[in-house]
C-alpha cells in the first residue's frame, strides 16, 4: 500500500477521534450543570451532633438503633442539605456535658435539651420545641390512670428523690415503694411487687417496647416538675443555624411523631397533676427540670462548718458546681439530703479519718450494686478533689450520727 493510500485511510480516523473528543467535552459540560447545582449541598459542612453512645432510647452508637434524638438530628440534617457527623461523649445528665461538647465547639447541635430560660443561658440558644419529657404512670392496660386519686390504695413505685416521690409524700392512702431507677421500677411492676410505677417516661416506654412486649400503658403526667418541653440546643453564636433548623422543623412533625412511636417514648396528651409538695429547688434553679433520680427539693442551704476548703488543696466553688450538676441527682442539691444513708454531709461522722480514702475509692470505682457509677473516666482527679473540698465544707459536726 502506498504512502498516499495510508494517509487517506488515516484522515477519517483523525476526524473521528476529533469529533469524539468534541462530543465528550460537550457532554461533560452538560453534565456539569446539575453536578454544580448539587455541589452547593455537598460543600456544606456536616451537621455535627453531640450524643451519648449508650443512652437509649435517646442515642446509641449502634447503627441499627441510633436512638430517638440522633434520628431527629439526622432528619433535620437531611432537610437542610447536610450530612451528619457525631461527637460521642458519655453523659450523666449534668451541665458539664453541655460545656465540654456543645460549648467547647465539639459539635453544632445537641438534641433534647430542656427548653427553659435559665438552662446554660445565655450561652445556649434553642430551636422551637420538638417534644416533651417527664414522668409517667405505668400500669396494666385495663387499669384506669386518669389522675392521682386513681392511685389510692395501690402500691406505687417512685424513683428516689424524684418529683413523683415528693408529690405522693403526703398521701397516706398511697403506698410508696422507692426504687433507684426506671429499670428497677419496671422490674418491680413486672414481678408484682407494685401495682403502678411512677417513673421517667422515656425509659419506661423504651423498656415497655423492647423488654416487656408492650404489655403496659404509659400515661404521661403534667404538673410542676413533671413535664417540660425539649428542643435542639446550639451555642449562642450559631443563631443562623438555629434559624435554619427552625425553618424545617414544622415539616418534620410527622416524622418526629413516628420516631417517638418507633422507640416507644410516650408523646400523647398528659394527665394533669397538681403541684408537687415541697418541690422547691435551691442552686439548681426553680424552673430547671428534674432529671432521672435528681432531688427536686432542698428546703435550705447547708450550714458551713469548721471544715473548710483549707483542709485540702482544691476549689470548693468549682466542686459545688460539679456536685450540683452531677451528684445532686441522687445526693441532693448542695448535698441537702433527707435520706441518711446517702446524705454526704455525714461522711466525716461515718468515716472519721478514713473520709478521704473512702471518697476516692467510691468515686473512682463506684458502687454498682447501689447504683453509684464510677467517675474516674468522666472527671479528672483535680475536678474530683474540688468536689471533695466542697463536701468538706458542708459536713455536719452536730450530735449523733
Amino acid at each position: 500500500m502506498s504512502c498516499i493510500a495510508r494517509n487517506e485511510l488515516r484522515t477519517p480516523s483523525r476526524n473521528t477521534r476529533l469529533e469524539h473528543a468534541i462530543r465528550t467535552v460537550l457532554l461533560s459540560a452538560l453534565l456539569m450543570v446539575p453536578a454544580l447545582a448539587a455541589g452547593a449541598d455537598e460543600t456544606k459542612p456536616p451537621l455535627r451532633l453531640c450524643a451519648d453512645p449508650s443512652n437509649l432510647p435517646f442515642s446509641s452508637d449502634d447503627p441499627g438503633k441510633p436512638g430517638l434524638y440522633l434520628e431527629i438530628g439526622q432528619a433535620v440534617a437531611q432537610k437542610i442539605g447536610r450530612t451528619v457527623s457525631t461527637y460521642w461523649y458519655k453523659s450523666y445528665f449534668g451541665k458539664r456535658t453541655v460545656r465540654e461538647t456543645l460549648l467547647s465547639k465539639q459539635c453544632d447541635a445537641m438534641v433534647g435539651l430542656p427548653l427553659i430560660d435559665d438552662f446554660m443561658g445565655p450561652a445556649v440558644i434553642f430551636s422551637k420545641p420538638i417534644a416533651h419529657e417527664g414522668y409517667a404512670l405505668v400500669g396494666s392496660k385495663d387499669r384506669k390512670l386518669a389522675g392521682i386519686d386513681d392511685l389510692r390504695g395501690l402500691r406505687v413505685a417512685v424513683q428516689y428523690q424524684s418529683t413523683p416521690q415528693n408529690l405522693l409524700a403526703l398521701r397516706d392512702d398511697i403506698r410508696k415503694v422507692t426504687v433507684l431507677s426506671p429499670e428497677e421500677g419496671m422490674a418491680a411492676l413486672e414481678q408484682g411487687k407494685v401495682d403502678i410505677a411512677f417513673i421517667w417516661a422515656p425509659v419506661a416506654g423504651w423498656l415497655n417496647k423492647t423488654s416487656y412486649g408492650d404489655k403496659y400503658q404509659i400515661v404521661s403526667t403534667e404538673g410542676d416538675g413533671l413535664l417540660w418541653a425539649t428542643a435542639i440546643g446550639f451555642a449562642k453564636a450559631s443563631g443562623a443555624l438555629r434559624d435554619e433548623v427552625d425553618g424545617v422543623l414544622p415539616g418534620l412533625q410527622g416524622e418526629i411523631a413516628a420516631l417517638f412511636a418507633k422507640y416507644g417514648v410516650p408523646n400523647s396528651a398528659p394527665v394533669k397533676f397538681g403541684e408537687a409538695d415541697r418541690a422547691t429547688t435551691s442552686s439548681v434553679g426553680a424552673s430547671e427540670p428534674v432529671t432521672v433520680g435528681q432531688a427536686a427539693a432542698a428546703a435550705e442551704k447547708p450550714v458551713q462548718t469548721a471544715a473548710t476548703a483549707g483542709d485540702a488543696k482544691g476549689d470548693a466553688t468549682a466542686g459545688r458546681e460539679v456536685f450540683n450538676g452531677t451528684c445532686a441527682h441522687c445526693h441532693g442539691p448542695d448535698a441537702v439530703q433527707a435520706e441518711r444513708k446517702i446524705d454526704l454531709r455525714l461522711l466525716k461522722k461515718r468515716y472519721a479519718d478514713d473520709m478521704e480514702s473512702t471518697f476516692w475509692k467510691t468515686v473512682h470505682d463506684g458502687r454498682p450494686a447501689k447504683g453509684m457509677p464510677a467517675w474516674k473516666d468522666v472527671f479528672s482527679d483535680d475536678e474530683l478533689r474540688n468536689v471533695y473540698v466542697y463536701l468538706q465544707s458542708v459536713q455536719d459536726t452536730g450530735g449523733s450520727n
